[in-house]
């Protein structure tokens, strides 16, 4: 039996953390992966920063109250043996190989980001999905206290435009579909309307008009990021107080 000290402890540190569940609901194994931006939070989850997450399998981790900055996503079609760092997966890699680096281990566009800030002092919960960087896996954010739901829940490898589709697996499936920026359709990255950049880079002199296939993503996946002013629907709030658990579904069925 627990003391009444360790209880203590074991209440305190369950009411400074979240559970957070990452399920992999696709028919294949996956990679996935987790990184927070250090230069803004330094509290981390208690989970490995890359794992193999076998189809149909489970993942459950504690994430502290304070997390800020940081991002789950999925990495596909990997192998590890031959030490390639970001390149060992045909789309998601990061530096570091299976454990991505804490520091530079971002991911390897084309791939659907969950993104999260939660909140202290009153400020509210804040996530995403986003397709910013571009898609490779369905996902879907969903949580135990009824808040909004975030979620692109659609393959949209298949239908992709062509100038964005791709990588390709070995059958010449296409399992991932960039964005225009990282596809760089229009030549110059660091001032384009496609990525928002330079004289771009406001919400005024940036509209999704102006973004090439935007309304591909959007029409697909109207509660993600499609670029990255998409504030108004995308990105979703809840209150902290309610401390939510939060699960992130991959392959998430429409």
């Amino acid at each position: 039996m627990l003391s009444a000290a360790a209880v203590l402890i074991t209440f305190l540190a369950g009411s400074n953390a979240r559970t957070f569940t990452v399920f992999n609901n696709c028919p294949f194994t996956i990679w996935p992966a987790v990184f927070t931006d250090l230069n803004v939070g330094t509290a981390v989850p208690s989970v490995a920063t890359g794992w193999e997450a076998a189809a149909f399998s489970t993942t459950t981790f504690s994430v502290p109250n304070n997390w800020k900055a940081g991002r789950i996503w999925g990495r596909r079609n990997c192998n590890f043996s031959n030490g390639a760092g970001a390149n060992a997966c045909l789309d998601g890699g990061c530096n570091g190989g299976l454990l991505c680096d804490p520091h530079t281990g971002t991911g390897v566009p084309p791939a659907t980001l969950a993104e999260w800030t939660l909140g202290t002092n009153g400020q509210p919960d804040f996530y995403d999905v986003s397709m910013v960087d571009g898609y490779n896996l369905p996902m879907r954010i969903s949580n135990s206290v009824g808040c909004p739901v975030a979620d692109c829940p659609v393959d949209l490898g298949p239908n992709c435009p062509s100038s964005l589709k791709g990588p390709f697996d070995s059958t010449g499936f296409p399992v991932g579909c960039k964005s225009a920026c990282v596809a760089n359709l229009d030549g110059n990255p660091s001032n384009s309307p496609n990525c928002c950049s330079g004289s771009h880079n406001t919400p005024a002199t940036c509209p999704s008009s102006g973004v090439a296939f935007y309304s591909y993503f959007k029409s697909n996946c109207p509660n993600a990021y499609a670029y990255p002013y998409d504030d108004n629907t995308a990105l979703k709030t809840c209150a902290s107080s309610l401390n939510a658990n939060y699960t992130l579904t991959f392959c998430a069925s429409p």
